[in-house]
Protein backbone atom coordinates (compact mmCIF):
# COMPACT_ATOMS: atom_id res chain seq x y z
CA UNK A 1 0.00 0.00 0.00
CA UNK A 2 1.22 3.50 -0.39
CA UNK A 3 1.27 4.12 3.26
CA UNK A 4 3.76 1.13 3.95
CA UNK A 5 5.65 1.98 0.74
CA UNK A 6 6.38 5.50 2.37
CA UNK A 7 7.03 4.09 5.76
CA UNK A 8 9.94 2.51 4.13
CA UNK A 9 11.27 5.01 1.98
CA UNK A 10 11.29 7.30 5.12
CA UNK A 11 13.38 5.03 6.98
CA UNK A 12 15.61 3.82 4.25
CA UNK A 13 18.91 5.00 4.28
CA UNK A 14 19.34 4.94 0.36
CA UNK A 15 16.52 7.46 -0.07
CA UNK A 16 17.31 11.06 0.63
CA UNK A 17 14.51 12.56 -0.46
CA UNK A 18 12.04 11.66 2.06
CA UNK A 19 12.64 12.68 5.94
CA UNK A 20 10.91 11.85 9.30
CA UNK A 21 10.71 15.72 11.23
CA UNK A 22 12.58 16.10 14.30
CA UNK A 23 10.16 14.92 16.23
CA UNK A 24 9.20 11.87 14.17
CA UNK A 25 5.69 13.21 13.97
CA UNK A 26 5.78 14.00 10.31
CA UNK A 27 7.89 13.84 7.10
CA UNK A 28 9.66 16.04 4.73
CA UNK A 29 9.62 15.74 1.00
CA UNK A 30 12.12 17.46 -1.11
CA UNK A 31 10.48 17.05 -4.53
CA UNK A 32 13.22 17.81 -6.72
CA UNK A 33 15.37 15.09 -5.25
CA UNK A 34 12.18 12.73 -4.58
CA UNK A 35 11.36 13.48 -8.21
CA UNK A 36 15.64 11.98 -9.40
CA UNK A 37 15.42 9.50 -6.77
CA UNK A 38 11.99 8.01 -7.28
CA UNK A 39 10.00 9.05 -9.90
CA UNK A 40 12.54 9.05 -12.63
CA UNK A 41 13.31 6.19 -15.51
CA UNK A 42 14.95 3.57 -14.41
CA UNK A 43 15.96 1.58 -10.91
CA UNK A 44 15.28 3.85 -8.05
CA UNK A 45 17.02 4.61 -4.85
CA UNK A 46 15.30 2.08 -3.05
CA UNK A 47 16.16 -0.59 -5.75
CA UNK A 48 12.94 -0.99 -7.43
CA UNK A 49 12.39 -0.67 -11.17
CA UNK A 50 9.43 1.27 -10.89
CA UNK A 51 8.17 1.97 -7.31
CA UNK A 52 5.17 3.91 -8.03
CA UNK A 53 2.98 4.17 -11.49
CA UNK A 54 3.28 7.81 -12.08
CA UNK A 55 6.30 9.72 -13.05
CA UNK A 56 4.58 12.90 -11.65
CA UNK A 57 5.12 14.52 -8.43
CA UNK A 58 1.61 15.77 -8.24
CA UNK A 59 0.20 12.27 -8.27
CA UNK A 60 2.16 11.67 -5.30
CA UNK A 61 1.02 15.03 -3.44
CA UNK A 62 -2.44 13.28 -4.05
CA UNK A 63 -2.15 10.15 -2.80
CA UNK A 64 -1.05 11.43 0.27
CA UNK A 65 -4.10 13.56 0.61
CA UNK A 66 -6.10 10.56 -0.17
CA UNK A 67 -4.29 8.52 2.78
CA UNK A 68 -4.96 11.15 4.76
CA UNK A 69 -1.80 13.77 5.60
CA UNK A 70 -2.17 17.13 5.93
CA UNK A 71 -0.10 19.77 4.50
CA UNK A 72 2.07 21.63 7.36
CA UNK A 73 3.47 25.00 6.84
CA UNK A 74 7.40 24.52 6.89
CA UNK A 75 8.65 26.35 9.08
CA UNK A 76 12.50 27.88 8.47
CA UNK A 77 13.26 26.68 12.05
CA UNK A 78 12.47 23.07 11.73
CA UNK A 79 14.85 20.69 11.92
CA UNK A 80 14.95 17.31 9.17
CA UNK A 81 16.20 13.99 11.03
CA UNK A 82 19.34 13.18 8.77
CA UNK A 83 19.32 16.01 6.96
CA UNK A 84 19.33 20.32 7.12
CA UNK A 85 17.19 22.22 4.93
CA UNK A 86 18.97 25.41 3.25
CA UNK A 87 18.27 28.66 4.95
CA UNK A 88 15.49 30.13 3.96
CA UNK A 89 15.76 33.26 1.64
CA UNK A 90 14.76 36.80 1.78
CA UNK A 91 11.32 35.75 0.51
CA UNK A 92 10.90 32.61 2.39
CA UNK A 93 12.18 29.55 0.41
CA UNK A 94 12.63 26.99 3.11
CA UNK A 95 13.57 24.47 0.19
CA UNK A 96 16.53 21.98 -0.46
CA UNK A 97 19.02 22.47 -3.18
CA UNK A 98 16.48 20.59 -4.90
CA UNK A 99 13.51 21.73 -5.29
CA UNK A 100 10.66 22.77 -2.76
CA UNK A 101 10.57 21.40 0.71
CA UNK A 102 6.90 20.17 1.72
CA UNK A 103 6.12 18.80 5.12
CA UNK A 104 3.19 16.42 5.57
CA UNK A 105 1.41 15.16 8.72
CA UNK A 106 -1.07 12.30 9.52
CA UNK A 107 -1.46 11.23 13.36
CA UNK A 108 -0.79 7.55 12.10
CA UNK A 109 2.58 7.85 10.84
CA UNK A 110 5.20 7.83 12.97
CA UNK A 111 8.85 7.31 13.47
CA UNK A 112 8.20 5.01 16.49
CA UNK A 113 4.66 2.82 15.48
CA UNK A 114 4.59 0.93 12.39
CA UNK A 115 1.80 -0.53 13.74
CA UNK A 116 -0.04 2.39 13.33
CA UNK A 117 0.59 1.94 9.64
CA UNK A 118 -3.06 -0.25 9.68
CA UNK A 119 -5.38 2.85 10.67
CA UNK A 120 -4.32 4.56 7.82
CA UNK A 121 -6.61 4.24 5.11
CA UNK A 122 -7.53 5.80 1.42
CA UNK A 123 -10.51 7.97 1.32
CA UNK A 124 -13.05 5.83 -0.67
CA UNK A 125 -16.36 6.03 -1.29
CA UNK A 126 -17.18 3.14 0.55
CA UNK A 127 -14.83 4.18 3.36
CA UNK A 128 -16.58 7.78 3.76
CA UNK A 129 -19.81 5.85 4.35
CA UNK A 130 -18.58 3.63 7.11
CA UNK A 131 -16.93 6.09 8.72
CA UNK A 132 -19.84 8.58 8.35
CA UNK A 133 -22.08 5.12 10.20
CA UNK A 134 -19.53 5.22 12.52
CA UNK A 135 -17.59 2.07 11.70
CA UNK A 136 -14.43 1.15 11.67
CA UNK A 137 -12.03 0.98 8.54
CA UNK A 138 -9.36 -1.54 9.35
CA UNK A 139 -6.78 -2.92 7.63
CA UNK A 140 -4.36 -6.14 7.87
CA UNK A 141 -0.72 -5.06 9.04
CA UNK A 142 1.87 -5.97 6.04
CA UNK A 143 3.17 -9.16 6.57
CA UNK A 144 6.91 -7.69 6.64
CA UNK A 145 5.99 -5.33 9.97
CA UNK A 146 4.30 -8.15 12.07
Amino acid sequence: TFPMKLWLLVNSPSVHSVRWDARGEGLFIDQGLFEQELLSVGPSAAGEEELFKTKNFGSIIRQLNLYGFHKVTVNPASSVVGSSPRPATAGGDTSYADGPLHHFWNPHFRYDRPDLLIKIKRLTKANKEKLGAGLQVTSRLPDDLQ
